[in-house]
């Protein structure tokens, strides 16, 4: 369980350092979250996370579709943890990227958007491009944070720490 917290800590730090556009750890921390740490946690801990650190970026009209959207991904998570799998990890960073995209765009259609059919397919087709550096940096940092766990819990689960740190 420390080492959930953990990896969790280490990615909402690095939103606050310099990176390319949209490309940051938020998805698959949230989806992370979902997985590993317990059930009484994983919906609250990652929105947690993300909504202190939006206080400190700043707050925007979408704030709230992007805290359902880090709740629905979270729920991934938890769909995920019934049977966790390369396929699974790897199809629900996919499902996150998707899920964000389609939520947080209909939240900036409905904040800065005409509202009409026009307005919903402009605001969509101009957030395509942000979308790329959203599905990438999903997937790289499932790989990290979910492929790290691993190897780390693994190396853990052959010392005395594991009761501490794996929660055992």
């Amino acid at each position: 369980m420390v080492l959930a917290w953990m990896f969790l800590l280490i990615g909402v730090v690095t939103r606050f350092l310099p990176h390319a556009p949209n490309f940051t750890p938020v998805l698959a921390l949230a989806l992370f979250g979902g997985v590993y740490l317990k059930r009484s946690q994983a919906l609250l801990v990652p929105l947690a996370l993300m909504m202190m650190s939006d206080f400190i970026i700043g707050l925007h009209p979408v704030i709230f579709f992007t805290w359902g959207s880090i709740l629905l991904i979270s729920c991934l998570g938890l769909w995920i943890r019934r049977s966790q799998s390369v396929v699974r990890v790897m199809i629900g960073a996919l499902a996150s990227a998707f899920l964000f995209f389609v939520v947080t765009n209909f939240g900036c259609w409905l904040a800065y958007y005409p509202s009409t059919w026009e307005g919903f397919v402009s605001c969509y087709a101009l957030a395509v491009p942000f979308f790329r550096g959203t599905l990438l940096s999903t997937l790289l940092y499932a790989v990290i944070f979910f492929g790290g766990y691993e190897l780390l819990a693994a190396q853990v689960r052959k010392t005395r720490l594991v009761c501490v740190l794996l929660n055992k």
